[in-house]
């Protein structure tokens, strides 16, 4: 009989003093928060950035608010949306979890948007310098997912398969960590490496949406889909309908720019 590999018991909790706690979830987060304001000062850094300090640290800022905000509204109006019909205060119930990427993504969008309309940047632009610090808060949030064990895989007997706590007595794929090596370090890899050199406005944002939603889908096909939920139409995850817009944004974003290049961005 194959013996598949145990989930390894991780307490959430780091250490708590009183009713203060540190959680690993919380640790990853902060982790991904530094390492995108460590990068984005050394950009800002360099000679005719256009930027300073202080604007990546306000910019960071209206992106926080666009994640937390967007993200549990997401979660909740393109997952659990009969729970907020029967009770629309369960949209302030943070405290019961669930944040999703895409409705993070919104958030972020739309703080972007706010943030240009306060300062003498173009929407894109600021699209692109934020893109490639986004992937070390998704590698490092994933992370913390596989330290939960949340959002496990679907059941599968490949030799790294992972039997978790809450996902029955089935091993799975480690679909967490899938997540966090492709949607995270990879891409991160990719779009820092790609904004290294000026690029046409608004095609570091789009290899962002395009390397993204790529990752998403195809991992979607061995993350458990939502159990209430199921597969939809095409036989797709909700994860992967979601993606679709952004693969058409980010393929319309570089096409543009291959074809029509614009004012190009300076190197970031």
């Amino acid at each position: 009989m194959q013996e598949f590999l145990q989930f390894p018991q991780i307490d959430p909790v780091i250490f708590s003093i009183g009713p203060v706690a540190l959680r690993w979830y919380g640790l990853m987060y902060l982790l991904g928060f530094m390492g995108a304001m460590m990068l984005g000062n050394a950009r800002a850094d360099r000679p005719n950035s256009g930027w300073t300090r202080d604007q990546v640290s306000d910019l960071l800022f209206y992106g926080f608010l666009g994640v937390i905000i967007g993200g549990r509204m997401g979660y909740v109006l393109f997952y659990h949306f009969d729970y907020f019909l029967a009770d629309p205060l369960y949209l302030f119930k943070v405290w019961e979890g669930g944040m999703s990427f895409h409705g993070g993504l919104l958030g972020v969008i739309t703080a972007l948007f706010i943030f240009a309309r306060t300062t003498n940047k173009k929407l894109l632009e600021l699209g692109d310098f934020v893109a490639p610090l986004v992937p070390l808060g998704l590698g490092f949030g994933r992370i913390g997912n596989f330290i939960n064990g949340e959002l496990w895989g679907r059941t599968t007997d490949v030799p790294w398969a992972m039997v978790f706590p809450n996902g029955g007595p089935l091993a799975r794929h480690p679909s967490q960590l899938y997540q966090a090596a492709l949607e995270g370090f990879c891409l991160f890899l990719v779009l820092y490496l790609f904004s290294r050199k000026p690029r046409p406005l608004g095609m570091v944002s789009g290899v962002f949406l395009l390397g993204y939603g790529v990752c998403r889908f195809i991992i979607e096909f061995f993350r458990e889909p939502d159990a209430h939920l199921g597969l939809l139409t095409l036989n797709l995850s909700m994860g992967q309908l979601l993606t679709i817009p952004m693969l058409l944004a980010g393929a319309f974003l570089i096409f543009r720019g291959i074809k029509n290049p614009l004012p190009q961005v300076k190197e970031q």
